[in-house]
């Protein structure tokens, strides 16, 4: 290795040598040229370097002595900043990387990767791991060696010492999806705080309904998604609402308020766990459900653009539980003080047209916004005419709708976007996540490169986002600004371009057909049915019980069924 080393440096310039063995840089540290630098690999602090004969560990507390050979050392990240039992990071970093400037020597940080399981203080977000690195300047490193160069690039081009600005509230909007959802359980306290510090220009509320006619914010109608309700007592309320989902659930309509609040518990999402990925598992069950009411409440108070107030089972509601959403809505903004005001916008969404045919109807001061079918790859004109009549957006889809997929592989970029932008719809995109799982393998496993696609690509009005803080770091980036000066790592990547690569070797992935259109049929609707009266025949869910009402013994079988595979699922799981 030696001799092959002194024969390429004749004709190419080689800039750095890393080994971990300190041997074999002592032996050609005298014949490379002056500008090369040798960097010392250190491995597991219990393993030897044969070529001296002592361990890693000894080495690291020998640093003067590395000094004497190379001019660099090179150490796994957990060297610099160790890693609890439970993938969190310790509460301060070690002092190697003072201790190796101290004694003259170039500190570099290995085994950095997109599609990793890195410690959960990252949020899954590889490009703030490096910013821990790089930016701190107790403890920054020199350099760092990367699987994923475009995120290293970026984070050290455009990303590192961003000023801590003012929230500007411009478009795209950041949106956050059930409060921070990615750090948070869905909907609580501590998802909506968190997503209001992390720069969150509107926070959403999906609109539920309690036993006793109690507006909250959930995730799920079925408490069995996003709570401990399985837990406890209530589990024996389960029950099939056939209008809702074919599986038996716990709805929060079988029980009050008081019943949620005061005896369940959150659970924070896990939308990736198929592929074994878990959020944030100190936080699983922390935080507080909210009512409508204190979440208008937080909105008005806080530096917010505004809220957004999702509406759904708009229909089964009304002529089942005898309970207008739509009104009950309107109701609770006004007793909010939101109709008295413009400093804070209200948008409304909602995949039931009804639901804004009415609110149309109504003449609401409230932005109204369409939620599209997923799935679709087009939108035919008739269509677009027809969401026009009641909508002012739409929401799209990004995982299912604006690219042609296959394999995680794009193949092409449908025609959805330029169509709805050019009829004058206000266009927000849909869910946007950190885990590396989540993405197409075209943006490289990292959440900041499909942002920054998007960016570039559409003229979005708003990003929809379980991680606010990764969207408002973005729009704060320092090379997006820079017109034909903007490096290559921060252009928008070239769509489709890895499933040209394996066509090259034929190995490209299955080819894909087009996705259907959206027609004028797909989006027309019945208007809402008439509001059954409460408590009476009618008025409680066709297939199921009233309300906060025992199970009867069918649905208890049911129940116990569901409950029972649902518990085994879980054990294979683990």
């Amino acid at each position: 290795m030696r001799n092959y080393i002194l024969s390429i440096q004749k004709n190419v310039s080689v800039h750095y040598i890393s080994s971990p063995e300190l041997g074999f840089l002592q032996n050609i540290s005298g014949r490379v040229h002056r500008k090369t630098k040798l960097v010392f690999s250190f491995l597991d602090k219990a393993l030897l370097d044969n070529s001296i004969h002592r361990t890693y560990g000894s080495l690291l507390s020998n640093l003067t002595f590395v000094k004497s050979i190379a001019s660099g050392i090179m150490v796994p990240k957990s060297y610099i900043w160790p890693v609890t039992k439970d993938n969190y990071l310790q509460q301060a970093p070690t002092s190697i990387v003072a201790e190796a400037h101290s004694a003259g020597l170039e500190i570099y940080a290995s085994d950095f990767a997109n599609d990793r399981i890195i410690p959960y203080n990252y949020s899954y977000d590889p490009l703030a791991e490096y910013l821990n690195f790089i930016s701190d300047g107790g403890f920054s490193v020199d350099g760092v060696l990367s699987e994923h160069p475009i995120t290293a690039s970026g984070a050290i081009g455009c990303f590192a010492n961003l000023n801590s600005s003012k929230t500007d509230h411009g478009e795209p909007l950041i949106i956050s999806h059930n409060g921070a959802s990615g750090d948070y359980p869905d909907c609580t306290d501590l998802a909506y705080h968190s997503a209001i510090n992390d720069g969150a220009d509107v926070i959403d509320c999906p609109v539920q309904v309690t036993s006793d006619g109690t507006l909250m914010c959930m995730s799920s109608v079925n408490l069995l998604d996003t709570t401990n309700v399985q837990r406890t007592p209530f589990s024996s309320r389960a029950s099939v609402v056939s209008e809702i989902q074919a599986t038996p659930g716990v709805f929060t309509f079988n029980l009050t308020w008081d019943d949620i609040n005061s005896s369940i518990q959150p659970k924070i999402s896990s939308p990736l766990s198929r592929y074994y990925v878990v959020r944030n598992p100190r936080y699983t069950n922390q935080g507080k459900f909210l009512k409508l009411s204190d979440f208008l409440a937080m909105g008005m108070d806080k530096d917010l653009s505004g809220v957004m107030i999702i509406i759904e089972n708009a229909a089964f509601l009304a002529k089942s539980l005898g309970i207008d959403i739509v009104d009950s809505v309107n109701a609770a903004l006004n007793a909010a003080g939101y109709d008295n005001q413009t400093a804070k916008g209200v948008l409304i969404q909602s995949k039931d047209s009804a639901v804004l045919v009415k609110l149309k109807q109504q003449k609401t001061k409230c932005k109204l916004v369409y939620t599209l079918p997923s799935g679709i790859g087009d939108v035919s004109t008739s269509s677009l005419e027809a969401v026009k009549k009641f909508a002012d957006a739409v929401v799209v889809d990004k995982d299912n709708s604006v690219f042609t997929s296959s394999l995680d592989f794009i193949i092409r970029q449908n025609n959805l976007m330029k169509d709805l932008q050019s009829s004058g719809l206000a266009v927000y995109a849909q869910v946007f996540r950190n885990e590396f799982v989540s993405q197409p393998l075209d943006f490289f496993s990292d959440e900041t490169v499909e942002i920054n696609y998007y960016f570039q690509s559409f003229n979005l009005s708003g990003i929809i986002t379980d991680f606010p803080k990764t969207v408002r770091r973005y729009k704060k980036n320092t090379c997006t600004g820079l017109g034909n000066d903007m490096p290559n790592y921060m252009q928008a990547v070239p769509i489709g371009a890895l499933d040209q690569l394996l066509q090259k070797f034929k190995a490209q992935p299955p080819s894909m057909p087009p996705m259907p259109t959206l027609n004028a049929s797909d989006v027309v609707e019945t208007p809402l049915p008439p509001v059954a009266p409460r408590n009476e025949p009618g008025g409680s869910p066709r297939g199921a019980e009233t309300p906060g009402a025992p199970p009867s013994d069918t649905h208890k079988a049911t129940a116990s069924t569901g409950i029972l595979f649902v518990m085994v699922f879980t054990a294979l799981l683990i």
